[in-house]
């Protein structure tokens, strides 16, 4: 099992990592599957709480959040477009993928839901899994892998090298 988690401490690093990796990774021939922050998204709202997510490789780009209004502290979160980001990643063919990236294991998967099932499904398939998390959700996340996942670094080259180390057929990662 290939899994490593990135916890980065400033508000929308690591989604802007995860992100990044995915371009570097895919400009390199990787075949990717999962969801990443759609970077190319300016946020209507200064907390970073207006977000649009790209199901990998190609797409859809879909917005996760909804408007609340100007001055509204509630979650901005999109139950059923989460719904929608879950199933068409649960739907997309994981079959001749080299990495599946979650973008965030929140508070859907602490909770057994989101994207379980499809995290499972990938390691099932012997691919590789890349895996951001926020301190909030981290016990949960390390419960739902029994403590098997690799802590990178949340650097660009850390997340490089776990990430071409995991893919290769020829060097197998020990995850311990």
């Amino acid at each position: 099992m290939k899994i490593a988690v990135v916890s980065a401490t400033k508000r929308g690093e690591t989604d802007l990592l995860l992100a990044q990796a995915a371009e570097k990774l895919r400009a390199k021939g990787a075949v990717l599957a999962g969801i990443v922050k759609e970077l190319d998204y300016v946020a209507g709202y200064d907390n970073g709480c207006d977000m649009k997510v790209r199901v990998l490789p190609e797409g859809p780009v879909i917005q996760i959040t909804q408007s609340l209004g100007k001055g509204s502290d509630a979650c901005r979160l999109d139950p059923s477009a989460i719904v929608t980001a879950v199933s068409t990643v649960e739907n997309s063919d994981l079959a001749g993928a080299d990495l599946f990236i979650l973008n965030k294991f929140g508070p859907e998967e602490a909770a057994g839901r989101g994207f379980c099932a499809v995290i499972g499904a990938a390691l099932e398939q012997d691919i590789p899994v890349l895996v951001g998390v926020g301190v909030g959700a981290r016990d949960s996340f390390d419960t739902f892998v029994d403590g098997l996942a690799v802590t990178l670094s949340p650097d660009e080259t850390a997340i490089e090298e776990w990430c071409f180390a995991a893919m290769s057929k020829d060097d197998p990662v020990k995850n311990t």
